[in-house]
């Protein structure tokens, strides 16, 4: 009986580490192996992978943004069992597996491991608030009701609705998240812009033996910022967005041909007879008319301090004002020179004006 007992537990340890080789030896293979042998073997990833190889990520591992079963100890390993666990009981016909919004920042987290300035950028910015900050704010509550619709810019990824979100759904508070760990959640995060497996070329050096294409790199890649619908779950890349039609008064305003400005304004729109400066649009006119977001703003970060000087200098050949004194701000309440909307006459009156023509 002895001898059987010793033999067994002989025989275990000889077979355990042997699994466990084995086990290690499989997984550290499939993080490795051509994503066509593991994660696109399954139909509903098929798509995302598709999409991944024509893009500028396509040398970059699955796993470098996705991460693996193992890399957040317990909390990875359970997320993915059940994930696998849904397929085979509720989901093997499923077309296409989407993401959930703890994935998403999971994987915005790792954005960061390469996109270090972008980020820093992003987190510095208005983007970068959470849904405390937005659904919280008890001065904008006040004045308007939270309703279905703030979810369209403010928690794109949110599974939930805003009555699911935030009580009361009233103008009179106190406002709570109703779930303590949505508070500090960020509610724009990078895939709310950026789709990360639109078609596009890696960065690559330009070719500086050939003046020609200095500017080859950036002119060849193909741009990843896409608006994503909430309702639609999916992005919209900006070629498919129309250029809205703006109005002051009776007159039809020239919108920047700049195609981000689509995407801004899907956000920062105006009310829905389509004034300039109504609701949130932020729209130039006045002298600035036509000229894009990013003249001013700059990308992620948004920043726009010291943006006069890129056009203005110390003081105005024409009008002999130093531009960059005067209060730009669309966001204060004194400011007679709201960068979006100043006009000539409201530094000059109409003889001067009439002078100088």
């Amino acid at each position: 009986m002895k001898k059987s007992f010793t033999k067994i537990i002989i025989l275990t340890m000889i077979i355990i580490p042997i699994l466990l080789l084995i086990l290690g030896g499989s997984y550290t293979w499939w993080n490795a192996a051509n994503p066509e042998k593991t994660c696109a073997s399954c139909h509903e990833i098929s798509p995302a992978h598709k999409t991944w190889t024509s893009s500028a990520h396509r040398d970059i591992s699955c796993f470098k943004c996705h991460g693996t079963a193992l890399e957040s100890g317990w909390h990875s390993f359970s997320e993915k069992t059940k994930m696998v666990f849904t397929h085979v009981k509720s989901a093997p016909y499923a077309d296409e597996i989407r993401m959930t919004e703890d994935q998403i920042l999971a994987t915005m987290d790792r954005c960061k491991m390469c996109h270090e300035n972008e980020f820093a950028n992003w987190l510095a910015s208005g983007h970068s608030a959470s849904y405390s900050d937005i659904f919280l704010d008890s001065v904008h509550n006040t004045t308007e009701q939270l309703n279905y619709d703030c979810l369209r810019c403010h928690g794109m990824f949110y599974e939930g609705t805003t009555d699911d979100l935030v009580d009361p759904i009233s103008i009179q508070g106190p406002w709570k998240i109703k779930d303590k760990t949505q508070e500090h959640l960020a509610t724009i995060p990078c895939l709310t812009c950026h789709q990360i497996h639109s078609p596009g070329l890696p960065a690559i050096s330009p070719d500086y033996a050939n003046p020609d294409l200095i500017f080859y790199g950036r002119a060849m890649q193909n741009n990843s910022i896409g608006l994503y619908v909430r309702h639609e779950k999916t992005h919209f890349d900006l070629t498919n967005l129309p250029r809205p039609v703006i109005l002051q008064g009776n007159d039809t305003l020239q919108t920047p041909a700049d195609p981000v400005y689509r995407l801004c304004v899907q956000c920062h729109a105006p009310s829905v007879w389509h004034q300039a400066g109504s609701s949130d649009d932020q729209t130039p006119a006045g002298v600035h008319e036509g000229i894009s977001c990013r003249a001013c703003h700059e990308p992620h970060s948004n920043y726009q301090r010291n943006s006069c000087d890129k056009c203005h200098s110390d003081k105005s050949k024409n009008c002999k004002l130093d531009v960059r004194t005067m209060n730009t701000t669309y966001i204060s309440p004194a400011s007679k020179n709201d960068i979006h909307r100043v006009a000539c006459v409201d530094c000059h009156d109409k003889e001067f004006l009439k002078n100088k023509s």
